[in-house]
């Protein structure tokens, strides 16, 4: 016997409505998924059809619905939202990357965590419970990107390789300028390279203090260039790239003069 769901008294057939009925005609256990489930949260755009999980075998077919089997689903990673049974952000940001591309799920990811369902540092570490599940190798390499961090010896190591391999002056390291201790600094050129090992998810505090520091070097006519610890490790030819454009621009600059001692770069080895 083919079963129906019947709207009884709504005036009106909206999207919500519509991702309701069709959870109630995948039967006990159905959720909507995949990107129905991250559109009602509001971190990305559904696709022609509504997407529904299923936790046992389903050989269901709907005009507009696709039914996904998925006995091993948890009903732990099923939640009510806007009273709709719904894959949980991490559930959700796990399927996401069986479907979407690096940039897209990246866009989902941080999104979750505008949207405080799930910062990227809580999702990493519930990817353990996900193991063996598809697309979690693109999801683990997406938050290690976003949050991997060398040691301060290690990451010295790493970034002077790069400015050997692109015969550039060797920098100054851990010094205090403008009132501030950076990474490496250029002081002949007015260059300062700070590294960050979060991309998305800092503490407003962090955010401050990081706006401060770059605003007080501009504001001595100095450059300030930012790199994450994961590009100085994996992506040196970006970072070589980076450096060799700047370091040019900046010896081109023939209005750029040293500032005397203690007027405005304040330098302490």
């Amino acid at each position: 016997m083919s079963l129906g769901v019947y709207a009884v008294g709504w005036p009106g057939l909206n999207r919500r409505r519509q991702w309701m009925a069709a959870v109630l005609a995948g039967g006990d256990g159905a959720a909507l998924s995949h990107r129905s489930a991250a559109a009602l949260w509001g971190i990305g755009e559904e696709g022609g059809w509504i997407e529904i999980s299923v936790r046992r075998r389903c050989e269901l077919r709907r005009p507009g619905i696709r039914f996904r089997g998925r006995p091993s689903l948890s009903p732990d990673d099923i939640v009510l939202h806007d009273e709709i049974p719904v894959t949980s952000p991490a559930q959700t940001l796990v399927d996401l990357a069986t479907e979407l591309g690096p940039v897209p799920l990246e866009r989902a990811v941080n999104d979750a965590d505008k949207r405080d369902l799930i910062d990227p540092e809580a999702l990493r570490a519930e990817l353990i419970r996900f193991r063996g599940n598809p697309g979690i190798r693109l999801l683990r390499h997406l938050l290690d990107r976003l949050f991997f961090r060398l040691s301060d010896s290690d990451l010295e190591v790493y970034f002077r390789r790069i400015v050997r391999a692109a015969k550039l002056p060797m920098p100054l390291t851990k010094q205090r300028v403008n009132g501030f201790e950076v990474d490496f600094f250029w002081p002949d050129l007015g260059l300062v390279v700070e590294t960050d090992g979060l991309r998305y998810h800092r503490t407003p505090s962090a955010q401050l203090r990081d706006a401060r520091r770059d605003r007080a070097h501009v504001m001595a006519g100095m450059t300030p260039l930012r790199f994450t610890h994961y590009e100085v490790r994996y992506e040196p030819g970006r970072v070589r790239a980076a450096l060799v454009r700047t370091i040019a621009m900046l010896q081109k600059r023939t209005r750029f003069r040293p500032q005397p001692a203690g007027a405005g770069i304040r330098c302490d080895a």
